[in-house]
């Protein structure tokens, strides 16, 4: 069973940068991390593997430096990691990410399940897995907290509701984006270790996957962020005294006196 494993560097503070010019996050410079949703798709991809065999392939796009973190991932476990890195990917939305993503699988040809976190801890669209999904034709679902069975051509899942879980039944291949729910993700082994730093992390640009420039980056993004702010938030706390009645009064005298 091959498995794909989409992971994501996301800044690993709340001191986000941001672009004044393209209005895009500044990830040089940035400490980083694997997005945290997509160590749990890495883990439910790793579980596949090791009960059913093949192999599990970890799928990033991103700058250059985002191949010490597909490290990370192979010291975890993974087989085979691989990075989409190009100038004309620079400043993507999900629709441009998916495509990218796309195109990169396709290349890398035969798979049976992509796994993906059901967002990203810096843009939280939750957009990227069924809209790469979508590119590839093939079936998805989201918010997955368990996979109850799988077989050749055939996945089963529990999908996470607001008020319980639906069954969800699909043929492979298929994506799924997962929850925090469905594992607990393994620390890396020494082994493991010791083998990521001798891997070696495969980089292909637009070219190598027979991208179109035009739907990548900024230029194939249909959504662009217009203006980025930190909220104010003024706010003026009072303390009412008196009697529960009296703060009744005092409070209904107030806020009765509030225009609109």
């Amino acid at each position: 069973m091959d498995v794909i494993v989409c992971i994501k560097q996301v800044p690993s503070t709340n001191e986000v940068r941001i672009n004044p010019e393209t209005n895009t996050i500044i990830r040089e410079g940035v400490e980083a991390i694997i997005n945290p949703f997509d160590m749990y798709a890495l883990e439910e991809g790793l579980r596949v593997r090791d009960r059913m065999g093949g192999k599990v392939t970890v799928l990033s796009m991103g700058i250059p430096s985002v191949a010490e973190l597909l490290r990370e991932a192979i010291s975890l476990g993974a087989d085979e990691a691989i990075l989409l890195s190009d100038k004309a990917f620079a400043g993507s939305d999900t629709l441009a990410t998916s495509y990218a993503l796309s195109m990169g699988i396709r290349k890398i040809g035969k798979y049976d399940l992509i796994i993906c976190g059901k967002q990203a801890t810096d843009g939280d669209t939750a957009q990227v897995g069924p809209s790469l999904a979508e590119k590839l034709g093939i079936p998805h679902t989201t918010y997955v907290r368990k996979i109850e069975a799988m077989e050749e051509g055939y996945i089963r899942c529990q999908r996470l509701t607001d008020d319980g879980y639906e069954v969800v039944e699909m043929i492979l291949p298929a994506l799924i984006t997962v929850v925090k729910e469905i594992n607990e993700p393994r620390l890396p082994s020494l082994k493991g270790m010791m083998r990521s730093k001798k891997a070696v992390i495969t980089t292909w640009n637009a070219e190598d996957i027979n991208a179109n420039k035009d739907l990548c980056g900024l230029k194939g993004s249909p959504t662009q962020v217009i203006k980025t702010f930190t909220p104010v938030h003024d706010i003026k706390s009072e303390i009412i005294e008196g009697t529960p009645a009296e703060q009744a009064k005092k409070l209904a005298d107030k806020l009765l006196s509030l225009k609109f």
